[in-house]
């Protein structure tokens, strides 16, 4: 009886079915959130990636997939052999350069560089390309594990989010209110057309740059869809964590580029999109939860407090054409819970409060408990609120933020903040401290106080872009206003 082969053994006899030579080296490469093998074959000053994977199916899709997408001309690796009966096949070698390494290689100490939203444009401008000439002709039969994204593949995503982070979290919830809002979610999501490829797990994982091009892997898991999955699956990756503004510049661009091959107005697109984000994001942490908190592995237990600072800004800044009071319920739950923070091993993460507050109403609580931070006093700064066009804004408002950015009081008194602040994040970074807790006060909570707030949010955003960093912004004034109110006063 003969011993099963090793995938090295399987691999290098693809190979040398291939080449007519033997393998100098055979190196395996770093695993992925996947349980596929990868190695690369080193022969002379050349290499190729050899595929061992178990499951049949999976190769199947991805075999075609490649082989479509290539004849499309899309930017995919060349399948150069294939032996499905030893669940092998190699691949031309596209480097080691992912996406999200190649963007931090640029660096960012300070702001998004030009370099890196290039970069990212050039990546969205193939996206259109795969989601609508490489669905032309393409065989969805041969889709892993489902031929679309539809209403039994969206309950599956909603399902693995809620037994393996909820569940896993203990986070409370009641069953049948959340099995509500989820066939609401997905009733909703289906209203949009689709008709196209649907990535499914597009992310700088999964762009690999050669030659300062962009090409595309692991899409074995695509299928039928809507457009908007993929392009807020890249835009909300926990670990790039982009700015707010980044994001909606790259959206721009990328509703741009699906125009020249399908006209679709911003606000029909719109419409949908932040629906399909909180599924992915959703997806997303169904993932952590299995592979962090149930799996242990350390790489998806960091991605944890990250994907909680997009759903912070989500419940923040969308409204969905949906309602969902269980799932939100939820939502706000997961943002404020200590214990989740600490199953994520968020002692590796600096957590940042930001408040804005009424001095009628004292100075916020600190529920962290660490007692350290600021409490800056914007009552100095000239006063919008004095005047009848501004009475009802808040320092959200874009009327009231183009007054401020023409007032030099507002300016200066942000520098001394940025500066200050800057300093003690340094601090808590090289300490190892975990939290801080930054407010801002005003006569009525409402204008100068909710500015700075949302400006420290995005100065910080923006230089600490891709530090172990979570910041969290609750204006309490207003959140009162609308009977939301998270801190009381004290």
């Amino acid at each position: 009886m003969s011993l099963k082969k090793t995938p090295e053994e399987t691999l290098n006899e693809l190979f040398r079915q291939y080449s007519n030579q033997l393998a100098d080296q055979i190196i395996k490469l770093p695993p992925s959130g996947s349980y596929r093998q990868y190695y690369r074959i080193v022969y002379g000053s050349n290499s190729v990636i050899g595929a061992y994977n178990e499951d049949r199916a999976e190769n199947i899709a991805f075999l075609a997939f490649t082989k479509h997408f290539y004849q499309k001309g899309l930017p995919v690796p060349k399948i150069l052999i294939e032996d499905l009966d030893e669940n092998a096949y190699l691949l031309e070698d596209l480097g080691d350069t992912i996406l999200l390494d190649h963007i931090q290689q640029l660096n960012y100490p300070n702001e998004v560089r030009p370099e890196v939203i290039k970069v990212y444009k050039k990546v969205l401008e193939e996206l259109p390309r795969f989601q609508i000439l490489g669905s032309e002709g393409l065989d969805y039969s041969l889709c892993y594990p489902r031929h679309a994204f539809d209403r039994q593949s969206m309950m599956w995503d909603l399902n693995y989010f809620k037994y393996y982070f909820l569940k896993l979290a203990k986070v409370p919830f009641n069953e049948q209110l959340l099995e509500n809002d989820f066939n609401a979610l997905v009733d909703f999501l289906l209203t949009a057309d689709c008709n196209y490829f649907l990535y499914r797990d597009f992310q700088s994982r999964n762009v690999m740059m050669k030659d300062d091009k962009p090409h595309f892997i692991d899409y074995q898991g695509g299928r039928k869809g809507a457009l908007h999955y993929d392009i807020g699956s890249i835009l909300f990756e926990a670990k790039t964590s982009l700015p707010a503004d980044v994001r909606q510049e790259l959206l721009d661009h990328y509703i741009s580029s699906l125009n020249l091959y399908l006209p679709i107005s911003k606000e029909r697109f719109m419409h949908h999109f932040y629906g399909y984000v909180y599924i992915r994001l959703m997806q997303a942490m169904g993932a952590y939860g299995f592979r962090g908190l149930y799996e242990k592995k350390e790489l998806f237990l960091q991605s944890i407090p990250l994907a909680l600072n997009h759903l912070d800004w989500l419940l923040s800044n969308v409204t969905l054409p949906v309602q969902l009071p269980e799932l939100t319920k939820v939502f706000e739950f997961l943002t404020h819970s200590d214990y989740i923070r600490q199953l994520a091993k968020n002692d590796l993460v600096l957590t940042i409060q930001i408040n804005s507050f009424s001095y009628r109403r004292g100075i916020p609580a600190d529920e962290s408990a660490n007692g350290g931070g600021f409490v800056f006093d914007c009552r100095s700064v000239h006063n919008p609120g004095r005047y009848d066009e501004y009475k009802e804004l808040t320092g959200k408002d874009e009327t009231v933020q183009q007054f401020f950015s023409r007032e030099s009081e507002m300016t200066n008194f942000l520098e001394h903040v940025f500066a200050l602040t800057d300093h003690s994040v340094e601090k808590y970074f090289e300490r190892g401290f975990t939290s801080l807790m930054i407010n801002f006060g005003c006569t009525g909570g409402q204008h100068r106080s909710v500015y700075s707030a949302e400006m420290l949010q995005k100065h910080l955003t923006v230089k600490y872009f891709g530090k172990d960093i979570f910041i969290k912004l609750r204006h309490r004034e207003i959140e009162m206003n609308r009977g939301t109110a998270k801190f009381p006063a004290h």
